[in-house]
């Protein structure tokens, strides 16, 4: 057996094997696909084990408050109850994790600071015993003053958060109860301001949302032989779980072996831990398994949300139209931990002036501690805040200066070669303007839709629907454009890298490529690539992925549109390194029959070693008979570095993508009811390894953002930093009564530094679709609209 591990940085070699079926460009059936549709998919809350136990959080009820006492003694004589732990039973030195600040406790100590805390722990042999069980546990509270915006958390006599910060960000800030602040000074902004005839303000506030992920958080923690634990659980990120938990359980890593289950969704929600440290401690204390499933109003309370934010923006323009300069202020509530807002901030700065050049800017952005509910990772990562603001101030500026609001965009639309607020050039296609062009370019919907032939009135086309609130009058069409800018992969200096592990071996007389990597599936499609990606590089048809753990190296997160990119180029970099371990056999082995084994350019093909002209030279099946080639590799896409703390600048991130929404709406202006008629996208994809998931990913990211327009919103009461709607009753999220027709044009512009010259696609159509709407909605009412979620009370002043 040949087996080897190396590390590799820089994009893999162009693609070479082209001709084999079910490889990179085709759209090929996702093999959890029809699972998923017909309910036989095994999801990580249908996991069962024998002789297993039922895990139960027990929550605080106010948001901040020392804990005066906590009495577990009715609990623990419950029958059927075998633990109850609380902060003391914590068994290591290490009680607190985070993804980059360790400040978040495993179970509260001496305060809670934000309503759903943690604070103990049960496991019964029954779900229903260990609810009662946990409802049981009495704790004496001693209310605290809550911080719940911006002016009580930096007031000078403000409560602090989190005493005696010792984080790298502390240094860098005005006030412990910032997380981090990040500056962006490029030019000179005031100077600027004064060549413009135009200038426009704006205060824009957006809400918080909820991943709403419909698969709960859930795992199965089973206690081992050699005292270590062995974890199956829906994550994100299996390594960053795994270097939070161990410290936690006082195990080396090597006793925490971690393997991804089903997971329901996830759109960042999964990045942070949840349960997993939960029962991992409940299966070491009883010596049995135990499985902790969230309902939906845990849910709500069990992991990070999308950051709502303050964000201030001024721009001018001169009277030809072209922008001059820009400055912003943009305040986050990263709420009670700090989570991953530090990377949420430097995303919020960074691309704060949109896809424009402007080359004077003054940018400010902040995540704030506050007692409101942490926030994190959510698709879009700080750039979705940004894009709502930025271009409603792009339609406000465009009708100051008369020109038509797309033409405007275009005029100012960055290209390749642009310089960016941070300093850092756009190194590969940037195709703003046209994407602008195509979704302008295209036919609008018909108007009135929902006339029928008897002049009667299908209500299913109209605002409010089947609640059959109007038959047509006083509704108002409206038409509004945007276009948005993202960030693909982690940034600012991160290490950001992924593993795969590539085998090569014959299976009953054919030969079969088995890939192996941490990748977390999340719904995105990645296990459908990679095995695109094995079949163009070996020329096999059969094709295994071993399922995602931690005996594997990391392969970073699902998230930040990064797996396609750092993981498939993991893939095609371990592809190319067994293909050619398989060339030195055929050498070996044949290379004295043909003088093409050493002179040409050899290729694996149809499951045959073939020359560049197509000529076959060996069968793989016979090639490879007694032996089988495995190589765990890394790779790394280009460096970055991280931005200068003073002045914002430096090349933090590896790759941007663009995508631009036409949305059209109908509104009935009397009732406040919308209704999104149609929202068409375009968007540069690089390369469409798989075109049907491409398409997917984009309406489903153009989907979210409706939601984020007219629906989705957190509720937490500014007096006691209470959620106030944690259930989907409350929290609306759209059905497929309320999605649109999303016609989708992609574009391939290949990115020279990416595998196959890819980009990363997943989060930019999330960005654009919500500014879209709310100018559709501008558009049709002659409203300002400067709040999203829009809901009635907003178009109808009531």
């Amino acid at each position: 057996m040949a087996g080897t591990k190396t590390t590799t940085t820089g994009a893999p070699t162009d693609v070479t094997q082209k001709h084999n079926k079910g490889g990179i460009g085709e759209s090929t059936l996702r093999p959890d696909g029809t699972l998923k549709v017909t309910g036989e998919f095994a999801y990580s809350s249908d996991m069962w084990h024998e002789d297993m136990l039922w895990g139960q959080t027990l929550r605080s009820t106010v948001a901040h408050a020392e804990i005066v006492s906590i009495d577990t003694s009715e609990a623990l004589a419950m029958a059927g109850v075998h633990a109850v732990l609380t902060y003391d039973d914590l068994p290591a030195e290490m009680k607190n994790y985070g993804l980059e600040i360790q400040d978040t406790p495993v179970l509260a100590h001496g305060k809670v600071r934000h309503h759903g805390e943690p604070v103990a722990l049960v496991a019964a042999d029954h779900p229903e015993t260990a609810r009662r069980a946990a409802a049981k546990i009495h704790i004496e509270y001693k209310e605290l003053p809550v911080i719940t915006d911006e002016a009580s958390a930096l007031a000078e006599d403000a409560v602090l958060v989190h005493e005696g910060r010792d984080d790298e960000y502390i240094e860098w800030v005005s006030h412990p109860n910032i997380v981090h602040n990040q500056p962006i000074i490029r030019g000179n902004a005031e100077e600027a301001a004064k060549k413009a005839d135009f200038v426009v303000k704006g205060e824009y506030t957006f809400g918080m949302q909820d991943q709403a992920f419909l698969g709960p958080e859930s795992g199965l923690a089973v206690p081992a032989e050699d005292g270590g634990v062995d974890l199956y659980v829906a994550t994100q990120w299996l390594h960053s779980d795994l270097e939070q938990i161990a410290p936690v359980l006082g195990l080396p890593e090597e006793k925490v072996r971690m393997t991804l289950s089903g997971v329901g969704g996830a759109f960042g929600g999964r990045e942070d831990i949840s349960m997993q440290i939960h029962a991992c401690l409940l299966a070491l204390r009883t010596g049995k398994p135990v499985k902790i499933v969230y309902n939906r109003f845990e849910s709500f309370f069990g992991h990070v949300h999308r950051h709502p934010a303050k964000l201030q923006y001024e721009h001018g323009a001169t009277k030809d139209g072209k922008l001059t300069h820009m400055k912003c202020r943009i305040v986050l509530d990263g709420g009670a931990y700090a989570s991953a807002s530090p990377a949420v901030v430097g995303n919020a700065s960074s691309l704060s002036a949109g896809p424009y050049v402007i080359d004077d800017v003054e940018i400010e952005a902040l995540a704030l501690y506050t007692n409101n509910p942490p926030c994190g990772a959510m698709r879009g990562f700080g750039a979705v805040q940004a894009c709502f603001a930025y271009e409603a101030q792009m339609d406000k500026l465009a009708d100051k200066v008369g020109m038509d609001r797309v033409e405007f965009r275009r005029l100012n639309a960055m290209e390749q070669g642009t310089l960016l607020p941070t300093g850092q050039s756009v190194d590969s296609p940037a195709p703003v303007a046209e994407i602008l062009r195509r979704v302008k370019a295209r036919p609008l919907p018909p108007e009135r839709q929902w006339e029928v032939a008897d002049g009667d009135a299908d209500v299913r086309e109209l605002p409010g629907g089947l609640s059959n609130t109007t038959h047509g009058e006083g509704v108002v069409r409206g038409v509004g454009y945007a276009v948005g800018i993202k960030n693909v992969g982690f940034s600012e200096g991160f290490d950001d890298y992924s593993t795969a592990k590539v085998r090569m071996e014959v299976i009953n007389g054919e030969p079969v490529a088995t890939v192996h990597t941490a990748m977390a599936e999340v719904g995105q499609g990645g296990i459908t690539v990679h095995a695109q990606i094995a079949r163009t590089e070996l020329g096999v048809q059969q094709v295994t992925i071993h399922p995602a753990d931690t005996q594997v190296g990391s392969a970073g997160s699902t998230s930040a549109s990064r797996q396609t990119y750092v993981t498939g180029g993991a893939v095609k970099n371990s592809c190319e390194l067994v293909r050619e371990k398989v060339l030195e056999i055929g050498r070996r082995k044949y290379g004295s029959y043909h003088p093409a084994w050493a002179t040409a350019e050899l290729l694996l093909e149809g499951g045959k070693v073939v020359t560049d002209g197509g000529e076959a030279l060996a069968d793989l099946a016979e090639l490879l008979e007694g032996e089988t080639v495995e190589i765990e590799a890394e790779w790394r896409h280009r460096p970055t570095v991280a931005f200068d703390k003073r002045t914002g600048q430096g090349n933090g991130h590896v790759q941007y993508s663009f995508a631009a929404h036409r949305a059209v709406v109908e509104v009935d202006t009397e009732l406040g009811l919308v209704k999104v008629i149609e929202l068409a996208t375009a968007q540069d994809v690089g390369k469409a390894l798989n075109p049907l998931s491409v398409v997917g990913q984009i309406q489903g990211g153009t989907t979210q953002g409706l939601g984020v327009a007219v629906m989705e919103e957190i509720i937490v009461d500014p007096k006691t930093a209470k959620v106030r709607n944690p259930s989907f009753t409350d929290y609306l999220i759209p059905t497929i009564l309320d999605t649109p027709t999303i016609p989708v044009d992609y574009l391939e512009l290949a990115d020279p530094h990416a595998p196959y010259g890819l980009r990363g696609m997943g989060e930019a159509p999330t960005l654009s679709s919500t500014p879209a709407v709310l100018a559709a909605i501008r558009n049709a009412t002659g409203l300002e609209l400067n709040k999203t979620p829009v809901r009635p009370e907003h178009l109808t002043g009531t």
